[in-house]
């Protein structure tokens, strides 16, 4: 039997010691590696995130973006859907001489841009198409065939909503038998296109949340259903205007959004501004997410920044981290 001579044994030792020492290195290498991808299975929120395209209004009134590239725009911003403006695409058909083509060759860019970048069309926001919860039948059943070209536009893009507003009969009970017999019509012409009618707390009477899920319960529909926005529980303005005057009577926010959540099938996260340390300074992110969560709700949030103090860019970007630090403490 040979034997080590000291001197070998000696290096056999030191050998022994430096791959002892390599692995402990490489286990410490390897922990830090493994903590932080556990942290970030922890830090994925519980919904899916789209921009909402008014965020960006500012840019496409000023001429500084063009809509048609808006899913390029998102694309870099890092977001997963789109959430399109209906009005900021009326240049594209209306003053065509054939209006129906020119609305398709703009479904068409659309269609291939969203492709080309890999991104979801999610729904699309519809205004300025005619008031669907007016008395007069004529003109309320005019403003459900406007709107029917979006549920087609829709179906093409692939989106699953349109989100629809509910002006018109100040009255309440005027107001929702209105709202139902004209959600009825468009919900009938939607389902069979596996498109949803959804409708948002836009302002006066659609802002009353108790009172929009009555006409839910009317419709009873299940391509019916809301958009709980975070901040457009406005029921009145000063001199009755519809947008930019003082709000003068809120409906509860939280409260809403919880009463809303049932029968949502998209949310809006809406900003307006943010403190030093990133939180939305009107609306406790934190608790309005926690509600979403209870709900069930695990779709796409959109991200809709309205405020003056930071660029489009900056608002968009400070709620998108908002929603994710906030939502992956509920997970």
């Amino acid at each position: 039997m040979n034997f080590l001579s000291k001197t070998s044994f000696q290096v056999l030792l030191i050998c022994l010691g430096l791959g002892i020492l390599s692995c402990k290195n490489q286990q410490k290498e390897a922990e830090p590696k493994k903590a932080a991808a556990e942290e970030q299975v922890r830090k994925d929120p519980f919904f899916k995130l789209s921009l909402a395209e008014w965020s960006l209004h500012r840019q496409i009134f000023d001429k500084k973006l063009d809509p048609m590239h808006f899913a390029k725009k998102a694309n870099e911003m890092g977001f997963e859907g789109l959430e399109y403006v209906s009005a900021f695409y009326q240049d594209h058909y209306k003053n065509a001489e054939n209006q129906e083509e020119a609305f398709q060759k703009m479904l068409d860019t659309l269609k291939a841009e969203s492709d080309k970048y890999n991104i979801r069309n999610v729904l699309i926001m519809v205004d300025e198409e005619g008031d669907l919860a007016v008395s007069d039948e004529t003109e309320r059943n005019k403003a459900v065939e406007n709107h029917k070209k979006w549920i087609d536009a829709a179906e093409y893009l692939g989106a699953h909503s349109i989100r629809v507003n509910l002006f018109g009969s100040p009255e309440a009970e005027e107001w929702k038998k209105n709202a139902a017999d004209a959600l009825k019509k468009l919900a009938e012409y939607a389902q069979p296109k596996g498109v949803n009618v959804l409708v948002e707390n836009h302002g006066y009477l659609s802002s009353n949340a108790k009172l929009l899920t009555e006409v839910m319960e009317m419709v009873n529909m299940p391509n019916v259903g809301t958009l709980p926005d975070f901040g457009n529980f406005c029921l009145k303005r000063e001199g009755g205007e519809r947008w930019e005057a003082q709000c003068v009577e809120e409906y509860p926010r939280y409260k809403g959004v919880r009463e809303m959540m049932p029968y949502a099938k998209a949310v809006s996260a809406k900003s307006y501004d943010f403190n030093k340390e990133g939180e939305e300074t009107t609306i406790d992110y934190g608790r309005i997410l926690e509600i979403v969560k209870e709900a069930g709700y695990g779709g796409f949030i959109g991200v809709e920044y309205e405020g003056d103090s930071l660029s489009e860019e900056k608002g968009i970007m400070a709620t998108k981290e908002l929603l994710i630090k906030e939502g992956s403490k509920l997970n």
